[in-house]
């Protein structure tokens, strides 16, 4: 399936260009301890990413969000963010039960069943006010409960700060997600709905971080570093299932999703 193999090969490209990196010497036991903690053997090559990346959310992806801010009105976005995160739960539940989380892969069904009826396809988040709050799951962290490593720290323009086992899982993701079968079924009304549903979440996605993004960049002496930092330690939160803020429903585990782990001050 083609969504999947380009991630794949992806992955295969990457490991390749990590596994050509130096460590320290030992004789150098703070620049080994420093290697160790980024776990970015392919620093050089993901900062050249990162620079492409930038180039692509300059002329593109920014612009696009702030115009999606500034034309659809903030309770029109949030229904929309609802509608995103409700199209996800066969993933979230299907990565529920793969981990043997009982108690939320049954939030999961409730929520999908609530908010599709009451909530009118997901609309209107009306199934915490019965007691069952959002929660992201991804195939990513599947793999970090089976014990899979993380791997090397990948950075790969428009997906963001990853690593193997979370590219990985971001491709069976979408290979597992009902809406991908919706675009390849050939059908051109619910083809162009997929793709619809596609590009509303980049856009969505980047415009929930337009605000944090630009404090990093405005902020910090090195973006790259901090987005990095920042990614590594809320993946590490979410496959715990801790934290004070859980991952909404619309993360993706990729490290522009709604998971990236930077937050954005409360917006008006």
């Amino acid at each position: 399936m083609t969504s999947l193999r380009r991630p794949l090969l992806l992955l295969l490209g990457f490991l390749a260009l990590s596994a050509c990196a130096t460590r320290p010497p030992a004789d150098e036991p703070e620049a080994v301890a420093e290697y160790e903690q980024n776990n970015d053997p392919a620093e050089p090559f993901n900062r050249a990413m990162y620079s492409v990346h930038t180039g692509i959310d300059t002329v593109l992806l920014r612009p696009v969000a702030q115009a999606y801010r500034f034309v659809i009105p903030q309770p029109v976005r949030g229904g929309i963010r609802n509608v995103l995160a409700n199209l996800r739960s066969p993933v979230i539940l299907l990565n529920d039960g793969l981990q043997g989380e009982t108690q939320r892969f049954g939030e999961t069904l409730g929520r999908f069943l609530l908010n599709t009826t009451l909530g009118i396809g997901g609309i209107f988040d009306v199934a915490k006010d019965f007691g069952l709050p959002p929660h992201s799951e991804d195939f990513g962290q599947t793999l970090a409960v089976w014990g899979l490593g993380e791997g090397p720290f990948l950075f790969i323009p428009v997906i963001g700060p990853s690593n193997p086992r979370d590219l990985l899982g971001f491709g069976v993701d979408i290979a597992s997600n009902p809406i991908t079968w919706v675009v390849a079924n050939g059908d051109n009304t619910l083809e162009t709905l997929g793709y619809v549903q596609m590009g509303l979440t980049i856009v969505d996605t980047r415009e929930g971080l337009l605000d944090a993004i630009d404090a990093v960049n405005e902020t910090s002496l090195d973006p790259y570093a901090t987005l990095r930092s920042a990614y590594r330690q809320r993946r590490a939160q979410e496959i715990r299932n801790g934290g004070d803020r859980p991952a909404p429903a619309n993360a993706t585990g990729t490290g522009f999703g709604a998971g990236a782990g930077v937050q954005a001050p409360p917006r008006n």
